[in-house]
């Protein structure tokens, strides 16, 4: 499966897969059409499954001009968001898999962004390959997602799910945010080194306008503060030996940051 990383809006990232042996294609929150339709010209690929991990708008809003050049398309996204998703057809749940040419996804249910959020894993077929997450707005690189309709508690399981994922795994977050989530990450864990060093090097790739995504979720694990919410010093920092309250008071200072 090959993924194409396709830019969109003023900071989205679509992402667009590629079955080369059956000459297939779908799509990962498509915000706009004309990227994708471009790229499908130039595979000349037919469009057969579109994936939503949620049903904000810079996500879906692209599924009907879609389906009207590729009726036949297969439009995937939570149950929990039936009703919400655009010419939705499959209503997936925790642990449902979804084949997409010689690849199966799994399904997360990770809500706290939204209430029905879900994220494609798409495990490694070799050992010494990465898997390939979709994560939407739950993980960014850096950071998480804002917490629109979920709690704390909602969004530190659903992080939990992630982060139990193999650290080579790559984790495609729909959003350019890497500079400014570790500008944040620094204020509340200045003693990282690998932060430290990893935020030089983003500085370095966004200076010559390169795409800081897919991530590592090993570096993530390292260095993103909100897969450290239980971290010792991080907990000393925000002052509560409760997970829980750690991780909301960390998203409570981000969306002030």
């Amino acid at each position: 499966m090959k993924i194409y990383r396709l830019p969109a809006l003023s900071d989205n990232y679509i992402f667009l897969l590629h079955d080369p042996q059956q000459n297939v294609a779908a799509v990962v929150d498509p915000a706009e059409a004309g990227p994708v339709l471009k790229k499908l010209a130039e595979l000349k690929a037919p469009l057969v499954a579109i994936f939503n991990t949620h049903h904000h708008r810079d996500h879906v809003g692209a599924n009907q001009t879609l389906l009207g050049h590729f009726p036949d398309a297969t439009v995937c996204a939570s149950e929990s968001d039936r009703g919400r998703i655009p010419g939705q057809r499959v209503f997936l749940r925790e642990g449902d898999r979804v084949p997409f040419g010689a690849r199966t996804a799994e399904v997360l249910f990770v809500p706290g962004h939204t209430s029905g959020h879900i994220a494609y894993y798409f495990p490694a077929i070799a050992p010494h390959e990465p898997g390939d997450l979709f994560c939407g707005d739950t993980l960014f690189s850096g950071g998480c997602g804002r917490l629109f309709e979920g709690t704390p508690a909602q969004m530190v399981d659903s992080l939990s799910k992630i982060r139990h994922l193999p650290d080579n795994t790559r984790v495609w977050c729909a959003h350019e945010y890497t500079s400014n989530n570790l500008k944040f990450a620094l204020t509340v864990d200045p003693q990282n080194v690998s932060l430290h060093r990893r935020f030089e090097e983003v500085k370095a790739m966004r200076e010559r306008q390169d795409a800081t995504i897919p991530s590592q979720l090993g570096l993530e694990k390292q260095t993103n503060p909100f897969l450290r919410w239980d971290d010792a010093a991080l907990m000393q920092a925000m002052k509560t030996q409760d997970p829980v309250q750690s991780f909301a008071r960390l998203r409570g200072m981000k969306d002030r940051f």
